[in-house]
């Protein structure tokens, strides 16, 4: 099993979704707004970890839809481009038929018939996929859906966390699909032999251990220009400034960083294999849990201008949490095609 984890988190591969939500007590309106939330989507409440957020009738909708996808068996894998396969039709009533769908290191898929193609050829080469919801934060028209994922591979368990971001029309479904999460572990321990070395490999805490402090402060949306900023200027020094002692999680770490000295080494490592270039994206607000996405490109040893983007999640209990694809960073698109045509033979 890879990975990093944070108890249990959300699930998916490939090509899959999940929801986020918030506690009502945050909410504008007073106490009969917050109580009528928190009676919002019970259904959903019950199987997830932890929604908040602003819940509306379109974002319970969504949930719905994607929860029903992580439970329901594939049964007999379907053939490649069947769309009338059950699950595969599950997927697809996630999204609005003209829907585009982000995924790590690619260009959009847009419309049913590409992206219940695409899903076809996962449920093939995975088809014991199943997720469950974890951190789930909803706000308004913005569904932000932790998720882990696990799915067989080679004989091998492999699980990990996804963050799928979705913008929700009136009916709920998903008209914008972004996925972040990261694709190295998909070869990490199956396929070795071609795996290339992980961008994070031998970072590890260092240094005296800081004493346990409060956490950080909510992220207010008035810090959003300079943390974008930060991002954008390589500039580990502004991201710890505004953590503080908060633990990190990401991509390549089995255990959350917690000294500085562990936590700066793993953002040189990025900045120093990626140079990024930022948008701010969507922002979701929780009564604990603030989801804050950036998206663009990424340079470096291994292409220029390829698609790629960060969640950063900040949580109740002083959580620092990184959601990105380091596939891109490692490996060429030649040597990832490779990669993959591997992990689909028998």
């Amino acid at each position: 099993m890879v990975t990093w984890r944070r108890g249990v988190v959300g699930v998916a591969v490939l090509a899959v979704v999940a929801g986020v939500a918030t506690s009502a007590a945050a909410l504008p309106g007073g106490q009969k707004t917050a109580a009528a939330v928190r009676g919002d989507c019970p259904e959903v409440r019950a199987k997830v970890e932890r929604l908040e957020g602003l819940i509306t009738p379109n974002a319970c909708a969504f949930m719905r839809r994607q929860i029903a996808f992580g439970e329901l068996p594939t049964g007999t894998p379907p053939t490649a481009g069947d769309l009338s396969h059950p699950r595969v039709k599950a997927y697809l009533d996630i999204f609005d038929e003209e829907a585009t769908l982000w995924e790590a290191g690619s260009a959009p898929q847009r419309g049913h018939s590409v992206i219940g193609t695409s899903i076809t050829g996962s449920l093939r080469l995975v088809p014991d996929l199943r997720y469950w919801g974890t951190d789930v934060v909803a706000d308004g028209g913005v569904a932000m859906f932790g998720q882990w994922n696990e799915v067989t591979l080679k004989g091998h368990k492999v699980a990990y966390p996804q963050i799928a971001r979705n913008v929700l029309g009136d009916d709920g479904k998903s008209l914008q699909a972004r996925r972040y999460y990261d694709r190295y572990v998909l070869f990490r321990d199956t396929v070795p032999e071609l795996a290339p070395k992980g961008l994070f490999d031998g970072i590890a805490d260092s240094g005296p251990a800081p004493s346990r402090g409060p956490a950080p402060e909510r992220l207010r949306a008035a810090e959003i220009p300079d943390r974008l900023a930060a991002w954008n200027g390589e500039d580990a020094d502004a991201l710890l400034a505004r953590t503080g002692t908060a633990r990190l999680s990401g991509p390549g770490l089995d255990a959350p960083l917690t000294t500085e000295a562990g936590k700066r080494a793993y953002l040189q490592r990025f900045f120093g294999t990626a140079d990024v270039r930022f948008k701010a994206g969507q922002v979701a607000f929780g009564r604990t849990t603030t989801y804050v996405e950036w998206h663009g490109t990424v340079s470096g040893p291994k292409g220029k201008d390829i698609p790629f983007g960060v969640v950063e999640r900040f949580g109740p209990e002083g959580e620092w949490e990184l959601y990105f694809d380091t596939l891109p960073l490692v490996a060429d698109r030649a040597e990832i095609d490779a990669l993959f045509q591997k992990l689909a033979q028998p």
